[in-house]
C-alpha cells in the first residue's frame, strides 16, 4: 500500500497540478471574450460615428439643397416679374404710340385759306384755334393715360404747345414742368426751350437767359445751338446789345450758309441803328 501511495498521489498531484491548467485555459477564453466585447464596442461606435456622420452630411446636402430651390424659385419669380412687365410695357408704349399718332393728325391738320375746298380723306380745319383746342384735348387724354411711356410724355409736350397756341401759358407752364427734369435729355431740353419762350413772352426775361444759355452747352440734337443761340441773341437784344452782336457774329461764322446765319444777319441789321 505504502509503495502504491507515491503513485496515486503523483495522480493526484498530477489531478491537482491539471486543475490550475484549466483554470488558467478557462481565463484565457474568458480574456479572448473580454477583448472580443470590446473590439466589438469599438466597431460599433465607429459605425456610430459615421451613421451620425453621413446623417449630418445629409441634412447638410438636403439644407443646400432648400436654398438652391428657394433661390432658383426667387430667380424664376424675378425673371417672370420682370419679363411680364417687359410685355406689359411694350403694349403700353404701342398703344400710347397709336393714340399719339392719331392726335398728331389733328395737331398737324392743314389750314384752309378762305374758300379753299376740303381735301377728300384729309383732318382740315379753317380756323387755326379750333385745331389747337381739338388737338390740345387729345394730346391731353393720351399724356393721362399713358405718362411713363415715351409716347405719353411726346403727347404732353405737343399739348402744352397747344396751351400756348391758345394763350394759356401758365397752364402751359405746369405740363412743361413734368418733362424739365426727365431722364429722356431731349424731351428735357425742349421743355426748357419752351419754358423759355413762356418767360420771354410773359416779360421774364431774367428767367429765360439762364435756361438758354444752358441749352447752348447741353449738346442736344432736338434744340440745336444756333437755334438756342439765335433766340438768346434775340432776348440780349434790349438788355445787352453787343453781347447780341457777338451772338449773331458767332452764328455766321460757326454756321455759315445755313437759314439761322440769315436769321443772325438779319438780326445784326436791325441792331446796327442802336449800336
Amino acid at each position: 500500500m505504502r509503495q502504491r501511495l507515491p503513485g496515486l498521489a503523483a495522480r493526484v498531484t498530477g489531478r491537482a497540478s491539471a486543475a490550475p491548467s484549466y483554470a488558467t485555459i478557462e481565463d484565457s477564453k474568458s480574456g479572448r471574450r473580454v477583448l472580443v466585447s470590446e473590439h466589438i464596442s469599438r466597431k460599433e461606435l465607429k459605425h456610430d460615428r459615421v451613421r451620425e456622420s453621413i446623417e449630418h452630411g445629409a441634412e447638410a446636402v438636403l439644407s443646400h439643397t432648400r436654398i438652391a430651390s428657394i433661390v432658383l424659385l426667387a430667380g424664376i419669380v424675378l425673371l417672370a416679374g420682370y419679363y411680364g412687365w417687359k410685355i406689359y410695357n411694350e403694349r403700353q408704349t404701342a398703344q400710347a404710340q397709336a393714340a399719339l399718332d392719331e392726335a398728331m393728325k389733328i395737331f398737324n391738320a392743314q389750314l384752309l385759306l378762305p374758300g379753299q375746298p376740303n381735301i377728300p380723306g384729309e383732318i382740315s380745319y379753317v380756323d387755326p384755334t379750333q385745331r389747337s383746342q381739338d388737338a390740345g384735348v387729345r394730346l391731353a387724354a393720351v399724356a393721362a393715360k399713358f405718362p411713363s411711356t415715351p409716347p405719353g410724355r411726346m403727347a404732353r409736350y405737343y399739348s402744352a404747345i397747344c396751351l400756348m397756341d391758345l394763350d394759356k401759358l401758365n397752364q402751359a407752364s405746369e405740363e412743361l414742368k413734368a418733362l424739365q427734369n426727365s431722364s429722356d435729355k431731349e424731351m428735357a431740353a425742349l421743355a426748357n426751350f419752351q419754358q423759355a419762350l413762356i418767360a420771354e413772352r410773359t416779360g421774364k426775361n431774367e428767367q429765360a437767359v439762364p435756361i438758354l444759355r444752358a441749352l447752348s452747352n447741353s449738346g442736344s440734337i432736338l434744340v440745336p445751338k444756333p437755334l438756342v443761340l439765335l433766340e438768346l441773341a434775340g432776348i440780349l437784344r434790349q438788355s445787352n446789345p453787343k453781347e447780341a452782336a457777338s451772338l449773331y457774329e458767332q452764328i455766321k461764322k460757326d454756321y455759315p450758309n445755313t437759314g439761322v446765319a440769315d436769321e443772325a444777319d438779319r438780326g445784326l441789321g436791325e441792331l446796327a441803328p442802336q449800336s
